[in-house]
């Protein structure tokens, strides 16, 4: 009588196991829908501050880029036996890049 109480348990207990179990991988995979959106949600949210990216088949623009800075030459020649020696030392200060214009991105998207 006592054995059939001890194999009587350790069924139930295998049985609960078993229902503990399927019940952990049911709710892992109902919430798997929600992880996965939770993802989507926090890369299109980072894309999005990102801004729009150029693509040159689908942008119009018009830029005038300019570029402006002091430019310093200094050229020392000299004689070392017969041969005639140069040395040029370009100096570029303050260099300054502009760009004005417009610049229209998904443009030609929106048209077709």
């Amino acid at each position: 009588m006592f054995d059939r109480k001890v194999n009587n348990r350790r069924a139930q207990s295998t049985l609960e196991y078993a229902v503990i179990i399927s019940v952990i991988v049911a709710a892992l995979l109902t919430m798997q829908v929600y992880i996965k959106r939770g993802i989507q949600g926090k890369l299109r949210s980072a894309a999005d501050e990102i801004g729009r990216q150029y693509d040159p088949g689908n942008t119009i623009s018009d830029m005038t880029f300019s570029l402006s800075g002091d430019i310093t030459t200094k050229i020392e020649s000299g004689v070392e036996g017969e041969d005639l020696t140069t040395t040029t030392t370009v100096t570029i200060n303050n260099e300054t890049e502009t760009r004005d214009g417009w610049e229209e991105v998904g443009a030609l998207g929106d048209e077709l």
